[in-house]
């Protein structure tokens, strides 16, 4: 029997971490993909942005097609587009484990959410930070993760957005007097400050993108954001003095000013960039 997301990942074992696929080298992303496997990433993040529901563009079921034949990891897939419900078959075709939608998407959000677990696969619902987080009550029984999104989704190298953990605080207290069961998951800004800063209002599954992929020593840098903030690799940033330049998408490197995480265990320049979201 096929384990369920919420075994896979349980509250116990928090946190996770998810390396978001958007910041990587897209010239070498088989390795990357490998680097992040040998690194101990939970899962991994993509980023699937239509153009209309974010003023971006990224990939489709065809990229995340290829990477499922290189990678056993978890697809942890973000859908930033304005009718999710159109492409839930794609998706999973192409090999999604979990499809999140957001609450502000024209689709109808219970339909949706039943519809990718009719398809074997875990939803999940997300919301913008300046979504009022009781938009999502209604829907928190029908979701196995909410993703609280702790920058403007669209672009990276964004600052996080610190208001939203009380968008996750909110969620965990609920979903303790529910007697809910659903995994808290954020994305943005995140690095070693703001994981700590998140795990503290009840975070259990950290995106991070740029803050990882600019180590090289990825593994470092993902033992940094599950560290506690009392550890010795919690002080200064991991591999501080060993960064690697950061290509996006689009192949720029991080800095330009033209544009812009295996569960069986065994952040940010300014520069708007096509990451970390």
């Amino acid at each position: 029997m096929t384990t369920s997301f919420l075994e896979r990942f349980p509250a116990s074992g928090a946190p996770f971490v998810a390396p978001s696929l958007l910041s990587a080298d897209f010239s070498r992303l088989s390795e990357e993909i490998r680097r992040c496997e040998e690194a101990g990433a939970d899962l991994l993040h993509f980023d699937v942005m239509d153009g209309h529901f974010v003023p971006n563009i990224t990939f489709g079921p065809p990229l995340i097609r290829s990477c499922r034949s290189r990678s056993r990891l978890f697809f942890d897939v973000h859908l930033m587009i304005e009718e999710p419900h159109r492409y839930v078959e794609p998706f999973r075709e192409a090999g999604s484990d979990l499809l999140t939608i957001h609450c502000e998407a024209h689709s109808p959000i219970p339909d949706t959410l039943e519809s990718i677990r009719r398809a074997g696969i875990s939803p999940g619902l997300s919301l913008k930070p300046d979504t009022p987080v009781e938009k999502l009550f209604p829907f928190l029984p029908l979701v196995d993760l909410v993703l609280v999104m702790s920058v403007e989704p669209g672009f990276g190298g964004q600052e996080f957005i610190r208001r939203t953990l009380q968008k996750v605080r909110a969620l965990a207290r609920v979903r303790r007097e529910r007697n809910l069961d659903f995994r808290l998951e954020i994305d943005g800004g995140i690095d070693q400050t703001t994981a700590a800063e998140a795990r503290e209002a009840g975070i259990e599954i950290l995106v991070a993108g740029s803050y990882l992929f600019r180590q090289n020593d990825l593994a470092a840098g993902i033992r940094s954001l599950r560290a506690e903030p009392s550890s010795p690799r919690f002080s200064g940033d991991a591999n501080e003095g060993c960064r690697r330049p950061v290509a996006n998408a689009s192949g720029m490197q991080a800095g330009s000013k033209h544009k812009s995480d295996r569960v069986e265990r065994n952040e940010e320049p300014k520069a708007r960039r096509t990451a970390d979201v």
